[in-house]
Order: C-alpha cells, then structure tokens, then sequence
C-alpha cells in the first residue's frame, strides 16, 4: 500500500476536515484546489464543524451532511472568530420561500445588529428595498438592468468583492451590485467599515438557511521579500544561521540558531507566505511576530514541524506546523517535509488564527496580562516578523512572503 492510499483511508477513518479522501475525483464540497490554494485562498468552513466560528443570537446552528444548516431559533447571526478587511469571499447558499438571511462582512463582533455594525449582502428576493445581492441600506440591485432574483429552495452561488469602499456582488454569474459606499469612515476615508468579522443570519422563526463552500481570499497583500536579495532583511548579529536568496525568489536558511528580520514592524495584519522543509533530517523553524525589536526571538511564534504521533495527523510533534508554539497546538499536520506548503496568519488584537494549505489549524486569544514581551504575556503592540533557522540541522525555504496590514479601529 502506498503512502497516497494510507492517507486516504486514514482520511476517511478520521472524517477531518480538509483530509485528501476518495471523493477528490471530483472536487469535494468544502474544500479547495490546488490552484486556489497556491492562489491565498481560505476555507473558513471546514465542512465538518463550527471550529472558527461563534454564535450571537438564538439561532441553533449545526453542521449536516457537510452544510451549515439554521432551522430553529429565534434570530441571531454565526460570525467567524476572526476579523478580515479588503477580501473576496465566495460561498454557496440555500433559502426557503419563507427564508430572509444575508452575509456579513466587516461585521462588528459583539454586536445583535451585523447590518449597522457592519456591511449585510442581502439573502431575501422580495425585500421591497434591499433585494438579494444589494448591499443592505447602502447599495441596491433595485435599479434598471439589475437581475437580482433567484430561484428559492435551489443552491445559489454568490462571490462578494470588497476592496476598499468598493462593493462587486456577482450572484450566479451575474454582476448586481459594483458600487461604493460612500459614506465617511476612520480618518474621514470614505467606506463606513474597514475591517471586522464574516458571518451568515438566521433572520426569522419558520425559515431554513443552508450555506457551504465558503471561502475567502485576502487582498491588499504586498511583498516583504523582492526575491532578488535581502533589501530591508536584517539577520540577527552574532548567530551561526545563515540565510541567502537561492534563484526562483527562494529565501533559505541554513546552518544553525539564528533569524532574520522582515522590514518594518506590524501589529494586526494578515501574512501568507510558501514554506519547505529539507526532506531529511529534524526540520523544526518558525515564522515570529510582533517580535521585540533587536532582541532575539522574543515574538509569538507560528511553528514550522511536519512529524507527528504513530502517523496519527491529528496528534503533531511538537505542537506542528502552523501552532502557536506553546500555547494552541494545530488541529492536523499537513505539510510533509520536502514539499511546499502554504501558510496564512491572521492576527488582530489578542486574537490569532493559522491556515496551512488553506485549512484553518489554529484559533487563539492570548486571555493572558499584557506584557511587552510575548513569550511572557498578551502583547497587541506592533513587532517585527521574523523567521527562524533553528539550529544546525535547519534546511528551510521561504517563497511568497506578503502582507496586509489591516487599518486602526478609532476607539468610541
């Protein structure tokens, strides 16, 4: 039996989410290509569980047969555990006749009014001023030439760009909404809302919502790393690590403890990058963050160590690839040494949450005392991002590095 075949079967023994399994002939509900993945895309619904989600209402949401399912309750909406600005998010939804939900981006957290706190796609065909698609309150699809109703009880595809104040709502192939909103923001910028929480509504008692398939890509990432050489990197003085650019827009490390530090220093942002491991040998390194300046690795550490327990994936050695060392081990380990991964952290205020290869691993709040050192306490000051070469079996390579520094919530 090869090593494919073992991963399949162990795959559908363990049922986790976003394990290869015999279904991927054809793309499986919930999960996401090879491209897609390539590209910075996110699952934010794993197919299986409500993990990096969180209810506010009364709505009972469940998870059956890979879809997120609303049938009872008195209201309320679902939210994703972590924040995200400038993005495009795509999903599948199912309503009944009787059914008004929408989609939340940008949504304040604890909030029971997503639709001001916040910016609602609308999920609702005869509502006389927001018809599905429309932005609600902001922009409507009510307007000449605009084909905003869709066939009830039949699954809907539904992509929602956010770039900026810009809105671009395209529902089954078809663009109805491509609209700013205009409205003054933090700064005086226009766009209400720069940042906040995904969610879906539960609107009504009677109705049923069904959603699956949801993604997101973030937007607004620039490089930290040119791929030609380490303009604006510093490694760390006096350590034996050795880090240079290799061709490809490959950044390796080698050769013992040591790091090396992005320019710039950052407080909440999301970060992607591409990963590899030497195949051989005890690989173990690290992406750091909101590291103190000038000192060496005192930052949060996102892990880098693909082994895990008797082939058992969800049980990593050394708390496994995209862990928050120390303090949340990941979920499943998915990268195998020698191969490239994708990497994506996500971290805003106390909160932090890991992707790798698209698939959320880890969902985090530092409840800790604010301390200006990390490893010893909740920091939500800005730091350096560094990565680790870490000691002198390291044989690492980083792609890819690129980030988006969200923008500052004004304070009330």
């Amino acid at each position: 039996m090869g090593r494919a075949t073992v991963l399949v079967v162990l795959a559908s023994l363990v049922g986790f989410p976003g394990a290869p399994g015999p279904a991927l002939a054809e793309q499986a509900q919930n999960t996401l290509t090879k491209q897609e993945v390539a590209d910075g895309w996110l699952l934010l619904f794993d197919g299986k569980t409500l993990f990096g989600w969180e209810n506010h209402g009364d709505g009972k949401w469940k998870v059956v047969d890979g879809t997120l399912v609303c049938e009872e309750g008195a209201g309320g909406w679902l939210g994703t555990t972590t924040e995200f600005a400038d993005c495009i998010l795509k999903c599948q939804y199912r309503i009944s006749k009787t059914g008004n939900s929408g989609i939340f981006v940008r949504a304040k957290r604890d909030t029971n009014r997503p639709h001001i706190d916040g910016y609602e796609i609308q999920v609702c065909d005869d509502h006389p001023r927001n018809p599905t698609g429309s932005v609600y309150g902001v922009i409507s699809t009510k307007r000449p030439g605009a084909k905003c109703v869709t066939a009830v009880e039949k699954w809907q595809d539904v992509e929602i760009r956010v770039d900026g104040n810009r809105f671009r709502v395209i529902l089954n192939g078809t663009k109805v909404v491509d609209d700013c909103d205009k409205r003054p923001g933090p700064g005086g910028r226009p766009g209400k809302f720069t940042r906040g929480h995904v969610g879906v509504q539960y609107h009504n008692p009677g109705m049923k919502i069904e959603y699956r398939n949801i993604k997101l890509k973030p937007l607004g990432t620039k490089p930290l790393f040119n791929g030609k050489d380490l303009t604006g990197w510093t490694p760390h003085p006096g350590r034996p690590g050795k880090f240079t650019v290799e061709p490809g827009g490959v950044l390796h490390a080698v050769g013992g403890l040591g790091s090396i530090w992005a320019p710039g220093e950052y407080k909440d942002f999301v970060l992607q990058l591409d990963g590899k491991t030497a195949k051989e040998g005890y690989q173990n390194s690290g992406v750091f963050f909101r590291s103190i300046p000038e000192q060496f690795l005192q930052g949060y550490e996102v892990q880098i160590f693909n082994k895990c327990r008797n082939g058992d994936r969800t049980k990593p050695v050394d708390w496994g690839t995209g862990a928050i060392y120390k303090r949340q081990a990941v979920r499943w380990v998915y990268p195998e040494n020698g191969e490239w991964f994708s990497m994506t952290l996500v971290a805003h205020g106390k909160h932090m949450a890991t992707w790798v290869n698209g698939n959320q691993v880890t969902d985090w709040t530092d409840t800790r005392r604010m301390h200006a050192n990390p490893r010893r306490g909740c920091r939500t000051d800005a730091g350096k991002i560094m990565l680790q070469s870490h000691d002198r079996h390291s044989n690492l390579s980083f792609r890819n590095i690129r980030l988006a520094e969200y923008a500052e919530v004004p304070s009330k």
